[in-house]
């Protein structure tokens, strides 16, 4: 016996790669695992605690001497906790008899496992796997430290930086690029990669899809017929535009000079004329000219502010009759008037009288993408410029000629008529080749291959700055190209293929960022944040006014505020936490990107001008609006609680049909958070968790308005009783709200 023994004895080396998806026990603190490992309750190891992350990665090697008769544990605890009470932090635990795996191990080489956590003699949750490696031989795998670190960070390996992979012997290896694995090239637009377990999958960065399988080399037919169905897509894209009302009735305030920044003259269905504030959105019967000097910001005397409020008072008097009791007119030191309510001891900019009482024809201050699009293209700063600019591209080498052209040519010269010309084709630009080209671009500036943007936590279509770009020492310089490149789209009124996270969009438009936005930023953060704001945290949650990041593998400490490590968060002062943590998170980390990318933008589109629109009809006016298919729409659709041959389905479906595309667009943008539709159409449509369906649930109070989870592409439907009330409340969500309808 003791011989038999002492012959199945083997020395094994462990290496503890990574775990995936513990559970999180901490409503918002991470916990800091660390892995221990024992035979048969003996020659115990440790690893070193990773901080703060429900994935962890180690790669730590040890060894042991196992036999036949040997059970291998590995158990996961949170340091944290753990040092605290070494009966608490337990995380999960797998337990392997070596007889299982002996026979793989025998043939020679390393056996990589990924095995489930499980419980132990408690009943606490338990959530996640383990990978390591078991070698005989003395050999190791392929040491996947940097990729997994590249992942862990959201970096995307740039064409010169991939993720490693060796063929041959070890004599003999070669390092292989992301493009090709040991069986040779991917496919054009393909990238291989290794997520948090060491397992290979691949990227198709043509229809922005992941699969674990090797993609077969396709032809080039079916590669060039993909690329054709998005440049279709792309160019039956439209803009809602219609001529103005303004345009056969007379101007009698044409000597008065332009109107102010942000604001619009119209005309109500009798005539008479009104004016739009698009800053403040807010309509008027009174000539802003005619209230305020044409330069705002300059200083008047006395006299002349008495000068002006007497007439400013006595035009609207006439107009709208006298203030409500306890109202008073004043008048700024730039000239500008404001009221004082002096019941309720505030002030504001707005006429108490609007909406007024005179005339109940008042046109009131809505969202009309339509009348602004037409209001922003008829301005000065957006006409094109007398004569013509010429850009020559080779389409094999197109973001490398595109930033040469563009960023060679002062703005000037670009608001003329760009003419482009693509190396060793004949053929005159009258639309088409410009078309062409931006749809070429958009592409290539936003394939995350490059490590300037990345796909956001909602799915695999829609993009945000990756906060780790700097891995490319050029990468401001290539955000204001992108910049310029966005501005000349819709200066020049072409569309570009791609589509952002909402809170790009406010970014841009200079908006406060909110809770909301953090949803397709990092989803679990999001929740993490929901559940503070919403509960008592006192005694919960140990907390203070900083943040842990990561850069390229160093840990960080970020102060939210100035002394934030001294801090401590309470009940009290949680909402303001919050808000900084959402700031830092979503603005933050890509200030610099953002900074570069505006000063490129604004050289052709002004930032007074763009913040006309909103963040939803931001994202309208660079992608476009698609044509929508109804019945793919229907056919891709679930229900929960509802049928389809319900009467509030049918009428929903009836109602959308009749929509223009505008609207059908805002209805998209508000159940799934994008107006882009998946080239193979709904069928593919993305969740924050893989594919999920467009889907009804019957869900709500029938006073409330209909609700939208853009995680889940799930509109709550309340059971109205009467359809035109359903139609109304579901019109107003989508045109009128802007996000406390969601969730």
């Amino acid at each position: 016996m003791e011989s038999s023994f002492q012959m199945s004895q083997r020395n094994l080396k462990i290496k503890i790669v990574a775990a995936d998806s513990l559970f999180k026990r901490d409503v918002f603190r991470m916990p800091d695992p660390f892995v221990v490992i024992t035979v048969n309750g003996e020659q115990t190891h440790t690893t070193a605690a990773a901080k703060r992350t429900l994935n962890p990665f180690w790669n730590e090697s040890f060894y042991l001497t196992v036999n036949d008769s040997s059970v291998l544990t590995l158990q996961v605890f949170d340091q944290r906790k753990w040092k605290k009470d070494r009966n608490q932090g337990f995380l999960g635990v797998v337990n392997l008899p070596i007889t299982q795996v002996f026979p793989n191990l025998t043939n020679g080489g390393e056996e990589l496992l990924a095995l489930e956590l499980k419980k132990s003699n408690s009943n606490e949750p338990i959530s996640g796997k383990i990978s390591f490696t078991l070698d005989l031989s003395g050999t190791t795998i392929t040491d996947v430290a940097s990729q997994m670190q590249q992942l862990q960070l959201g970096r995307v390996p740039k064409p010169t930086d991939p993720p490693e992979e060796t063929v041959g012997s070890s004599s003999q290896a070669r390092i292989l690029s992301s493009v090709e694995d040991s069986f040779g090239p991917l496919p054009a637009g393909w990238e291989r990669r290794v997520d948090d377990m060491g397992r290979t999958y691949y990227i198709d960065h043509n229809t922005r899809t992941t699969t674990w399988h090797r993609p077969r080399t396709a032809t080039s037919s079916e590669q060039q017929e993909t690329v054709n169905r998005e440049r279709e897509q792309l160019n039956s894209r439209t803009l809602p535009e219609r001529p103005t009302s303004t345009e056969s009735l007379p101007n009698n305030t044409a000597n008065l000079g332009p109107l102010p920044a942000g604001w619009e003259q119209r005309y109500t269905p009798e005539g008479r004329a009104y004016f739009v504030d698009h800053t403040t959105r807010t309509t008027t019967w009174l000539d802003p000219r005619r209230l305020q000097p044409a330069v705002s910001t300059t200083a008047i005397n006395p006299g002349q502010a008495s000068s002006q409020l007497a007439l400013a008072q006595q035009q609207s008097a006439a107009t709208l009759g006298p203030l409500p009791s306890g109202w008073e007119m004043r008048v700024t030191n730039t000239g500008r008037i404001y009221f004082v309510d002096h019941n309720a001891k505030i002030t504001t900019w707005d006429d108490p009288r609007l909406p007024s009482a005179v005339d109940q024809n008042v046109p009131q201050y809505k969202r009309d993408f339509r009348r602004k699009l037409v209001y922003f293209r008829s301005q000065p700063a957006m006409r094109p410029a007398p004569g013509q600019v010429h850009v020559v591209v080779r389409r094999d080498h197109i973001f490398e000629d595109s930033f040469s052209e563009i960023m060679r040519y002062p703005a000037a010269e670009l608001k003329k008529r760009i003419m482009i010309k693509f190396q060793g084709e004949e053929g005159l630009d009258y639309g088409g080749l410009s078309r062409e080209f931006f749809f070429l671009i958009s592409h290539e500036m936003f394939n995350p291959f490059y490590g300037l943007f990345e796909y956001s936590a909602h799915d695999n279509y829609t993009l945000q700055i990756n906060p780790h770009s700097a891995i490319n020492p050029e990468h401001l310089t290539y955000f204001k190209f992108i910049g310029r490149m966005v501005g000349l789209a819709i200066f020049h009124q072409r569309f570009l293929d791609a589509f952002f996270v909402t809170a790009f969009y406010k970014l841009m438009l200079k908006k406060k960022i909110s809770i909301k936005d953090m949803e397709s930023v990092d989803a679990d953060l999001f929740r993490s944040l929901n559940w503070t704001l919403e509960n008592s945290i006192e005694g919960v949650l140990d907390l203070t006014f900083t943040v842990d990041d990561e850069h390229f593998g160093k840990h960080l400490e970020i102060e939210l505020k100035e002394g934030g490590k001294d801090i401590p968060v309470t009940d009290e002062n949680k909402a303001e936490y919050v808000q900084l943590v959402i700031e830092w998170r979503i603005a933050k980390r890509v200030e610099e990107q953002m900074t570069a990318f505006a000063d490129g933008f604004y050289e052709f589109v002004p930032r007074e001008l763009i913040n006309v629109f909103d963040e939803r009809e931001l994202e309208l006016l660079i992608g476009g609006i698609s044509e929508i298919d109804i019945e793919d729409w229907k056919k891709h659709t679930d229900y929960r609680g509802y049928k389809e041959d319900d009467p509030i389905i049918q009428a929903f479906w009836e109602n959308v049909k009749g929509w223009d595309s505008e609207k059908k667009s805002r209805l998209l943008q508000f159940v799934t958070g994008t107006s882009r539709i998946p080239v193979n159409g709904f069928k593919d449509l993305q969740g924050s968790d893989g594919p999920r369906r467009f889907t009804i649930e019957k869900t709500g109070d029938t006073k409330a308005l209909p609700k939208s989870h853009t995680c889940f592409n799930r509109l709550d439907l309340p059971p109205y009783e009467k359809m035109d009330v359903m139609i109304a409340k579901l019109t107003l969500a989508i045109e009128e709200t802007m996000g406390f309808t969601q969730e």
